[in-house]
């Protein structure tokens, strides 16, 4: 089967920075959703109708991946906002319970990246924004969308599973 929207394709990949620093590395494969939410564009369009076995390199600019950093979405919000064992690293869904910071953004997924006596810093970026990527993929397998994958423009968690989920460690919600 060439791989076409919508359908279903298993992945392998090892994604690194500009500088060839692993970031992450899918071992095992992955299913995504060809034609709706789970891959960046340019994966997309190298994967365009190709086959199991197909492996492309790409470089990717930080408009291609997850944009560019911006400073705007940086707050700093009371420490008494936050639960007592707030640590660097914890994210949040959403504007925090109590925050008092005028057009912060609702529909974020927030990192805290600094935590002080008085105040916590949250960062809405994602923790790739700003940089240049590089991916090796491998198509492991493509199969037929279901109708609920084709409805959902998804097989699960949105845009390229690691990189735009949460990152593992602890989350506050």
């Amino acid at each position: 089967m060439h791989i076409q929207s919508p359908c279903v394709v298993a992945l392998t990949w090892r994604l690194e920075d500009a500088q060839g620093q692993l970031i992450d590395e899918l071992a095992q494969p992955v299913e995504f959703f060809y034609g709706g939410l789970d891959l960046l564009e340019q994966v997309e369009a190298a994967i365009r109708d190709q086959t199991i076995g197909f492996e492309a390199s790409l470089h990717l600019e930080p408009e291609q991946a997850f944009g560019d950093y911006d400073a705007s979405l940086v707050f700093f919000e009371e420490r008494s906002v936050f639960p007592d064992g707030i640590e660097v690293g914890m994210q949040l869904e959403g504007v925090p319970q109590g925050a008092v910071t005028p057009d912060m953004p609702d529909d974020v997924l927030y990192t805290v990246t600094e935590v002080y006596p008085t105040h916590v810093v949250l960062d809405g970026n994602h923790p790739l924004a700003g940089r240049a990527l590089r991916i090796h993929l491998k198509v492991q397998d493509v199969r037929v969308a279901s109708a609920d994958e084709i409805a959902a423009g998804t097989v699960g968690q949105p845009a390229f599973s690691v990189l735009n989920a949460m990152p593992p460690g602890p989350h506050l919600h």
